[in-house]
């Protein structure tokens, strides 16, 4: 999360296994660091002059390549206020749910999970006061493959660039997915450009976010992404910058994928028909 470089059901099929919390983080692809940082600012999601702001700032540019990505991919109808009505959709790392509440609004049934348990319990929170019925968890997504639950689409927003392994992490998240099934990432690109603007500038000069947010390290390049997503078994189908516009404090999709970036990837139908 950064700013101008910001770096988001109908009845189960399967048994749910008891979720880890974050005391086993040890056990799965997380940072124990990572999860803590988040933990303590659990009581600002929803802030959107806080921590969280650029996320805040993020949102309708993100949600529109959600909705575009899943409902071509997916052959659902763009048009109305539901497009997404009756899709099992797993928002992975949900945080306070800013990502889960516009796609549960768009009539998705969504499942949020995330290692860190106040936020999960502030996501909770505002969902019932907004008369939401999203089913938030703290629960790995390793523990949730395991599971044998499948979902029609995921999304991992701002996610992969704060886990030890993102190629490990990306496979299992493919696991969750239903064959012909969707997921969306995003992440910052690993350039000069990035590093200046999401963690000198957005960090350190203007201090949009907390000093530590990000790792660069970690960050990942389009081309990385797309290779941990195809070693998942999944097929990209489109990628898009998210460009920060300073007049009106506003992000929009661009050809620009020189800091954020999103991809949509599809899962391989069951039987897919021979040419």
């Amino acid at each position: 999360m950064s700013k101008p470089a910001s770096r988001p059901a109908s009845e189960h099929s399967a048994a749910k296994t008891a979720p880890r919390t974050r005391a086993d983080s040890s056990a799965i692809n997380a940072d124990p660091e990572e999860i803590a940082r988040f933990a303590a600012l659990a009581a600002r999601w929803w802030d959107a002059d806080g921590e969280f702001r650029p996320l805040h700032q993020l949102g309708p540019a993100r949600l529109g390549f959600i909705r575009a990505t899943l409902t071509e991919a997916l052959l659902l109808d763009n048009a109305g206020l539901k497009p997404l009505k009756g899709l099992r959709l797993l928002d992975i790392g949900s945080g306070g749910g800013l990502v889960s509440e516009p796609l549960a609004r768009l009539g998705a049934q969504v499942t949020g999970i995330d290692l860190a348990e106040e936020s999960v319990a502030a996501a909770r929170t505002h969902a019932e006061m907004g008369g939401l019925s999203i089913d938030y968890r703290v629960q790995s997504i390793e523990d949730l493959a395991e599971s044998g639950e499948r979902f029609d689409a995921a999304v991992c927003l701002e996610v992969v660039e704060h886990v030890p392994d993102a190629g490990a992490f990306l496979k299992t998240a493919a696991r969750v997915l239903e064959p012909g099934g969707v997921l969306v990432a995003s992440t910052l690109n690993r350039t000069l450009k990035s590093y200046a603007l999401a963690i000198l500038g957005a960090e350190y000069v203007l201090r949009w976010v907390p000093r530590g947010t990000h790792q660069w390290d970690r960050f990942l390049t389009p081309e990385e992404l797309s290779g941990h997503l195809a070693a998942a078994g999944l097929t990209p189908l489109r990628t898009s910058g998210l460009a920060y516009e300073p007049i009106s404090g506003r992000w929009s999709l661009s050809d620009d994928i020189d800091v954020n970036y999103l991809i949509g990837a599809r899962k391989p139908e069951a039987n897919p028909t021979k040419p």
